[in-house]
């Protein structure tokens, strides 16, 4: 028999706070429905490489659901599920419920559908020494080095001279060939092992190999250049001039996977942002309720400061907003002013291989659940949103009431570097905004890892926050 606690253990326990295990304290059936729930998440990142693959995934699903276009001016009525396709690049989903917009406002979701990849060039093709290579151009924080002797994909679009798009996906199945960085061998790579990392390989040096076949003849100088052309050609219609007119990225050939004996984690390419994506999407496409208006915005750009026409920044999100509410004869201001958002995006988790940079009582740990980010930013909290001290009690009790398993997080220690999210481009709509994400270990790696745990629980915190 256990000896009873102490007054002072019992004390303890109800005074003190510990992160729980999402394991630990879930029933066997929620653990079922978790790694179900995997399961789609690991078709769409497999499905969803790029921005443009993620958009067309989400519509695709959403109107499947009942999810109708979407254009500023459109008439709007009470149940209305529509959505808004911003240049086939970020996407905004929002369904019209009864309760008064300037009393309850929008609940609104974020992510970003952006991950750091290899962009080619503008004009990238050229032959030297016996290979045909791509010259690119890398977007987003990589570490350089780890993106060279894998498997890479080519994923984007090409617009040709005569205006039509054509789509390109090569490298994702068996039976298609990949793409390669080269790198030194450690015999001759002495000097190379000296030098920083972010040295040891530099921007002008991840340069893809596409060919090694020379054409027949013997009259043409660049043979295996020609070789690469005549395929480009004959399956796609392109000539070396559509380059010029392309958005094409090299991303990693790997597909999503279970990790570890147990399959309690996925290790894939683009969690950073898709994990927050895919739950925010599914958890608006599975709620049922009618009273509140809800919106999830899914962006670009994010990975480069949120800029352009289809980042977060973009006044677009808003004029919709402002539609919304001027369809129902509601003030703008007063409808934002009410709204209330989770901006999802991924934090550090802790890793024990690396504890010097993080202080572990205030990082995210693997399996504890969604993490809230109260700021971001770096040193002394820059570029953050720092949410008030109440909107994070309003989402702490909503959490408590539906059983969220949930953590709080920072990006490492104080001044070890930092990082941004769309949070703050949202809160200066006069929103109240906080940062909700799943921890992810090895960001902005070609391949990197979450706990499924942590993924199920961020979508049930967006289901709760919705209802």
């Amino acid at each position: 028999m256990d000896e009873k606690k102490s007054k002072g253990q019992q004390l303890m326990e109800s005074l003190s706070y510990k992160k729980k295990n999402f394991f630990e304290i879930s029933s066997e059936k929620e653990i079922k429905e978790m790694y179900d729930y995997s399961e789609g998440y690991k078709k769409f990142l497999d499905e969803a490489k790029t921005e443009r693959e993620a958009v067309a995934y989400a519509v695709r699903t959403a109107e499947a659901k009942g999810y109708k276009p979407y254009k500023l001016g459109d008439k709007l009525k009470i149940g209305d599920k529509r959505y808004y396709n911003n240049r086939d690049k970020s996407v905004a989903f929002f369904k019209i419920g009864k309760n008064d917009l300037t009393e309850d406002g929008i609940r609104i979701v974020a992510a970003h559908i952006d991950s750091p990849r290899l962009d080619l060039k503008q004009n990238p093709l050229y032959e030297d020494s016996g290979f045909c290579l791509l010259k690119t151009h890398y977007y987003g924080g990589i570490k350089k080095y780890q993106w060279t002797t894998i498997p890479l994909a080519l994923h984007g679009v090409v617009v040709l001279s005569d205006g039509s798009r054509v789509e390109m996906r090569i490298g994702e199945n068996p039976d298609e060939p990949v793409f390669y960085i080269n790198d030194l061998l450690p015999h001759l790579g002495r000097e190379q092992v000296t030098q920083p990392m972010n040295k040891a390989i530099g921007g002008e040096d991840l340069n893809i190999v596409v060919g090694g076949l020379p054409y027949c003849d013997e009259d043409v100088k660049e043979k295996i250049k020609l070789t690469v052309l005549k395929i480009l050609s004959d399956k796609y219609g392109m000539k070396e001039e559509d380059f010029l007119s392309a958005e094409l990225a090299a991303v990693p050939a790997f597909p999503a996977r279970d990790v570890g004996f147990d399959r309690a984690l996925i290790g894939a390419y683009g969690h950073d942002d898709r994990v927050c994506a895919y739950p925010a999407l599914t958890a608006l496409l599975d709620d049922e309720t009618e009273d509140r208006t809800v919106l999830a915005i899914l962006v670009d750009k994010e990975e480069i400061g949120s800029e352009g026409n289809t980042g977060m920044q973009c006044s677009i999100f808003e004029d919709i907003i402002n539609a919304i509410a001027a369809q129902f004869n509601a003030d703008p201001a007063a409808v934002r002013a009410a709204s209330k958002c989770l901006s999802s995006d991924v934090t550090s988790c802790y890793d024990p291989n690396f504890a010097s940079v993080y202080e572990k009582r205030n990082s995210a740990i693997i399996s504890c659940g969604t993490a809230m980010c109260k700021f971001t930013g770096s040193g002394g909290k820059g570029g953050s949103n720092d949410a008030s001290a109440e909107f994070v009690g309003e989402i702490r009790k909503l959490f408590a009431e539906n059983n969220i398993c949930w953590q709080t997080s920072e990006l490492g220690k104080v001044d070890m570097g930092g990082g941004g999210t769309v949070a703050k481009y949202i809160a200066k709509l006069n929103i109240d905004t906080v940062d909700l994400g799943v921890p992810v270990i090895s960001m902005h790696a070609p391949y990197e890892l979450v706990s499924k745990a942590d993924v199920y629980s961020t979508y049930k915190a967006f289901a709760a926050f919705i209802k």
